[in-house]
This record gives structure tokens, sequence and C-alpha cells, in this order.
């Protein structure tokens, strides 16, 4: 009896050091503030893919919640940025849709379609519109501040029970955004930004964007899946819920063009990368 009780004894003393080691497993090694903005930069330029999510507007008090899912189609790589989110539901809205287009160190440019022949040019001085009428700018879904001049790690912060690096990216002078500063809070063990605060040039906070659910996408790298976008509107925010992403995929030469932005096909799919 005696020596039954000194091997259980044993067995939970084994698996609580086997638990205390995982839980004090190292820290992934340090990095410098242009390695991690390098790292998340190249994560973004990521060649061509298409997605689909479900924006979900929360209304202001007395205003109707507005739900829609989307596609997104998207070329991102060192020299350009082409981007089209299309509203695919409801029925009444299917077909809306916003181009962006972005070459890399220039200003920003698109046009918005509203079905059946409506189709409004943008400037990069109208990046500052919502996308949709959330509390996303058609800014927050174009640009890569992680390829801003200027990186630097300012400290560490726990977010959601995980320690979290800082980083803080400015845009250079030759650079063009809308803020003055972007504070990104990184997972350094997965490599995924847990919550990014944006800042206007007076240094007032612009944005708050937060990930709430962490998933692979299909290279099996960790995402943000979900999110929520709150500080613009009081006491209202919006939420995305991402469905699934192919980075398999291939674009015809006049996709991300006003031609292009009318058509809502699913992109040709190609070999997995």
């Amino acid at each position: 009896m005696m020596k039954s009780i000194y091997q259980l004894i044993h067995r939970l003393t084994f698996i609580a050091l086997l638990a205390g080691s995982a839980s004090a497993a190292p820290p992934p090694p340090a990095m410098t503030a242009k390695d991690l903005a390098t790292k998340l930069g190249a994560l973004q330029q990521d060649g061509s893919s298409y997605a689909r999510l479900t924006l979900e507007v929360k209304p202001l008090p007395d205003s109707p919640k507005v739900t829609l899912q989307l596609q997104i189609k998207q070329r991102r790589n060192a020299t350009a940025t082409e981007m089209i989110y299309q509203v695919i539901w409801p029925k009444a809205r299917a077909g809306e849709g916003v181009l962006l287009r972005q070459p890399a160190g220039q200003p920003a440019s698109g046009a918005y379609f509203t079905p059946p022949d409506t189709l409004r040019p943008l400037t990069a001085s109208q990046m500052k519109e919502a996308l949709f009428g959330s509390d996303l700018t058609l800014a927050d879904v174009l640009e890569n501040f992680f390829v801003w001049q200027n990186q630097t790690i300012i400290g560490t912060e726990v977010v959601d029970r995980v320690s979290c690096q800082i980083l803080e990216s400015k845009p250079g002078k030759s650079q063009h955004s809308n803020y003055g500063s972007v504070r990104t809070w990184v997972d350094l063990r997965r490599m995924v930004p847990l919550r990014i605060d944006k800042y206007l040039p007076s240094g007032t906070l612009a944005r708050r964007i937060a990930t709430t659910r962490v998933a692979a996408d299909d290279l099996e790298r960790r995402i943000p899946a979900d999110l929520t976008v709150s500080g613009v509107r009081a006491d209202a925010s919006t939420d995305l819920r991402g469905s699934r992403i192919n980075h398999a995929v291939s674009y015809a030469n006049g996709t991300f063009t006003a031609d292009g932005l009318k058509d809502p096909s699913v992109p040709r799919r190609t070999e997995s990368p």
C-alpha cells in the first residue's frame, strides 16, 4: 500500500515538473526593431490571395446594425499593393466595391463602384473615408506601416495573458500616411499582432484594432482571424470575422482596374504554393 502511495506521489511530482518546465519555456530570441518590422512586413507582402469575411458595424444608439459579407481580392508585394473589397451579401448591396492601389513609395488611389454603373474615383486625400461605413478607413486596409522608415521597440506589455513586444512605427518624410505613428503589440512566439493603436500626427489615438481570434491560414501561418476596431465612434465598434483565405489563386492583368472592380467572379485557383 505504502509503495503504491509513493509511486503515485512520484508520478504527480513528475507531471508537475513537466507542466512547470513547459510554462517556463525560454522566450523567443531577442529581435531588433528593424528585424521585427521586416518580418511582419514580409508576412503582409505575401503575393496574391483571396479571402472572405463578415464585417459587422455595431451601431450608435437608435441606429440599425449593418452586417456585410465581403470577398477580398488582393495582390501584395514589395513593389505595389492592389486590392478589391467587394460586397457579396446582402443581395441589395451585392457588387458594391472599392478598388485600392498603391505603388511602393507613391500616394494611394482607387475607385468606388455602386451597381449598376456608378464609378467614383478616389485620390490619396480620400483614404480617410470609412470602409463601408465601418470604423476602418480605406488607408487602414491598404497601407503596410511595417515598411515605414522609422521602427522602434518601446517596451513590453501583457495582452490577453500573452507577453508582447511593443513596436512603434513612424513614416519617413517621403512616406504617405494619415497617421503620425502606429504601435503594435506583437506576440513573438506566433509572430501575430494582438493589438494595434493608430495615432494622428497630433498624438491623439485615432483607433484601436484588437485581435480576438488567431487561426492558421492555408500556408499554416498564424494570423489574426477576427478583429474588433474601436475608438472612432463613442459606444460603437466594428467586428471583422474571417472565414477563409486562399493563396493558391492567380489574377488576370485587368483585375485591379475600374473594369475589374465591376466583376464579382472568384479568381482562378492555381497549384498550392
